[in-house]
């Protein structure tokens, strides 16, 4: 069979019919694609679901909505919800962890001879042989911490002795009172005292005197009393002033500037409570405490009620331990005076001390010791009792605090003539009780 063989101008032909045919078939495709591209979803033909690029740490995230991940976001926003809830315990947990810790250095205070005593609390005893038996009585000193006020922190290490000291706080309003009191300190040998100057007046005062004396920084409160404040006000300040001193670790003997010294009291201390204090009481049953019955006629059978009765401390000298309930007093009583300027610090330090806790109330547990009424001796008792007695009047107190009489200067400057120079008519001239004008 013998084939036909074409033309070159028939192959023309063919090819370029053909080549229509493919280009007529590519635009109907094209065609056919846009139609079901623009009518199909979101105008997108087709979706891809690429997983996360694990090397790179980052997910391709799909251009159509997705239920994974809307619950990927959910979950996110939880786990940042627990974040913040766990954040929020973390603070408490740190917080709870500083008052352990803060107790802790509180149960591991006490390097005196209390702290023997202290520790035998945690171990049982028996009881032993009737009548031996010995509660414990003197708590621990606290840790010194000297970043509250270095400052005073170096004045105290040069003026104290023994961690011990006098303090009496004064302003310039009571300068020729606060002189017969230095005065007979320094006749007396007493080395460990120190002047809390309110003003600078009172400063200049002592440093031209030879006083150790300590000026505290400005603080507005404190130097508006300090410098025009009464006798009550100023005495009411020293309850936030000490509890510096007692922070520093050391014991303070308050003092009043009213008081004539004719011995060195820290030879006549016991140092077994958290406060020894002289007592407004002028014999044994007032400063010591007695039964005093309580009559009430109709009761009948019942009329009589026994009742415990003791005077006041004197707040204008008291011995007071650096130990935790020594600062609670002076906290609570600070905090009694902000709330009521009108009352009297002497009447808020009693109280606190005194007062027993009841339903509502917790008191104070502090340790108490009532000073020697003939030792430490109050102007009641002196003008009232002792000059006329013959054997009292030889006795010598270690001080004698003018503080029931107003005309204290000329009091105290007969009590100095009386016990110092020999004058055995110096105190006659005065009454016992003073009638005001």
């Amino acid at each position: 069979m013998i084939g036909r063989r074409l033309g070159p101008l028939t192959r023309n032909n063919t090819q370029s019919l053909f080549k229509k045919r493919v280009l007529i078939a590519v635009a109907i495709g094209v065609v056919i694609g846009c139609l079901f591209a623009f009518s199909s979803p979101n105008n997108r033909l087709f979706v891809l679901n690429i997983p996360p690029n694990r090397s790179h740490g980052t997910a391709v995230y799909m251009t159509q909505t997705n239920p994974a991940a809307c619950e990927s976001s959910d979950r996110i926003n939880m786990l940042k919800s627990e974040l913040v809830v766990a954040s929020e315990k973390n603070s408490e947990l740190k917080k709870q962890v500083r008052e352990l810790t803060e107790r802790l250095r509180l149960a591991e205070q006490g390097k005196d001879k209390a702290h023997k005593q202290f520790l035998t609390l945690g171990t049982q005893h028996k009881a032993g042989p009737f009548g031996t038996v010995k509660g414990l009585r003197t708590n621990p000193t606290v840790v010194p911490d000297e970043s509250v006020n270095p400052r005073l922190a170096k004045i105290l290490e040069k003026v104290a002795v023994q961690k011990e000291l006098i303090v009496a706080v004064a302003n310039f309003n009571v300068k020729d009172i606060l002189e017969v009191w230095f005065a007979n300190i320094k006749r007396v040998g007493i080395s460990n005292y120190l002047v809390v100057a309110l003003d600078e007046e009172t400063a200049k005062f002592c440093e031209a005197s030879q006083v150790p004396v300590y000026k505290r920084d400005p603080d507005e409160n404190i130097d508006s009393i300090g410098r025009t404040g009464g006798n009550h006000e100023v005495s009411g300040l020293k309850f936030r002033i000490l509890r510096e001193f007692l922070q520093l670790g050391y014991s303070i003997l308050l003092s009043d500037v009213d008081i004539v010294y004719l011995q060195n009291p820290f030879d006549h201390l016991f140092r077994d409570s958290d406060v020894e204090s002289m007592s407004d009481g002028h014999d044994n049953m007032t400063a010591y405490g007695h039964n005093d019955l309580f009559d009430e006629p109709e009761m009948g059978w019942a009329r009589y009620v026994s009742t415990m009765r003791i005077w006041v401390y004197n707040s204008g000298f008291f011995y007071i331990r650096p130990t935790i309930p020594s600062i609670e007093l002076l906290d609570r009583v600070a905090i009694g005076l902000s709330k009521d300027p009108d009352s009297w610090d002497q009447a808020v330090f009693n109280e606190e001390l005194f007062t027993p806790s009841y339903p509502g109330y917790i008191g104070l547990h502090a340790a108490r010791r009532t000073m020697d009424i003939y030792l430490f001796m109050n102007s009641k008792v002196l003008f009232k009792t002792v000059r006329n007695d013959g054997k009292l009047s030889k006795m010598k107190p270690v001080i004698i605090h003018v503080n029931y009489h107003p005309d204290k200067l000329p009091r105290m400057q007969a009590i100095v003539e009386y016990y110092v120079h020999g004058k055995q008519d110096a105190l006659k001239p005065f009454p016992e009780g003073y009638e005001c004008v």
